[in-house]
């Protein structure tokens, strides 16, 4: 009887999650896997592919090519590292003004608290795109950041912000700033008050009890959102074409070109194989350290 039972819950179990496993199935695993084998295929003359083994996309990007049909250029890896530095940044930027504000919103009341975490989910509501060409008319030369300055007697002509890796950074921070202020306050708000106190007690300085007591504790949430942060930011493709212009090229700007403009659909499959793989290998060694935490507990 209880094995019938037990049959019975995986039963339902597999009920549940088939919808969906099948839909990640067929509408993330399947394109991951056409990507991959679009990358390992030879472009077409004309556009398209031709179905023959083809590696000297990588070997364009890493270094291999053949130098006849393909040729090997360093441009790419500029691009690929100026794209990881311009996100790396950005991670850094949000996390300086979320883990300080994540802190203040958790000493307030709970109605203050639910306001100021609909304020921060507030601008999901409206475009993306609308979003950042409004930061177009805040940053362009006579631009209201411009005009600020230029009152203040901070500047005495335009600074150039626009189609720049500053206005690039700015427009990234601004849209993925809720991604790592919601992980890093949930973190916050699990924080043990009584830990604090208790540090207080034993005579720790108020850095010591945050080096040794609050940032190991809210590290979790830290990790969790830079990883949530680093990764839509390397990929992105939106924000440097409106903000960045022809300027600042990044690597989902080289893949957006490649398969629309340049109609090379496997060199564009290739790097785009690449920037998953890197952050395959980010989220790995991230489940690697939490599962060997998570044991050793």
């Amino acid at each position: 009887m209880k094995s019938l039972s037990i049959s019975r819950k995986q039963l339902m179990l597999v009920a549940l999650l088939a919808p969906t496993s099948l839909f990640l199935l067929v509408f993330f695993v399947g394109p991951m896997l056409i990507m991959l084998t679009y990358s390992f295929l030879e472009p077409g003359l004309y556009g398209g592919v031709e179905w023959h083994f083809y590696h000297w996309n990588y070997g364009r990007v890493l270094g291999w090519a053949d130098g006849f049909y393909e040729e090997f250029d360093t441009v790419y890896l500029e691009i690929l590292l100026r794209s990881v530095g311009l996100a790396v940044a950005t991670v850094l930027c949000t996390l300086c003004i979320c883990y300080p504000v994540a802190f203040w919103v958790s000493t307030l009341s709970a109605k203050k608290k639910a306001l100021c975490i609909f304020l921060m989910t507030l601008p999901f509501f409206a475009s993306m795109v609308v979003r950042l060409y409004a930061w177009v008319l805040i940053l362009r030369n006579s631009g209201f950041a411009n005009q600020f300055l230029e009152a203040t007697g901070l500047i005495t002509e335009p600074l150039n912000l626009m189609f720049s890796g500053t206005a690039v950074i700015i427009g990234m921070v601004y849209i993925f700033i809720p991604f790592m202020f919601l992980p890093i306050y949930s973190s916050v708000e699990k924080l043990d008050k009584n830990l604090l106190q208790a540090s207080e007690d034993l005579g720790a300085t108020p850095f010591t009890t945050f080096r040794k007591v609050i940032f190991p504790l809210t590290l979790p949430g830290i990790v969790a959102g830079c990883i949530l942060v680093f990764i839509p930011s390397l990929g992105n493709f939106v924000v440097p074409n409106i903000l960045g212009g022809a300027k600042v090229l990044m690597i989902g700007n080289m893949i957006e070109q490649q398969f629309l403009y340049a109609r090379n659909w496997p060199f564009g499959a290739t790097l785009s194989m690449i920037i998953i793989f890197m952050m395959m290998i980010i989220l790995s060694i991230y489940l690697y350290k939490s599962a060997k935490k998570q044991a050793a507990l």
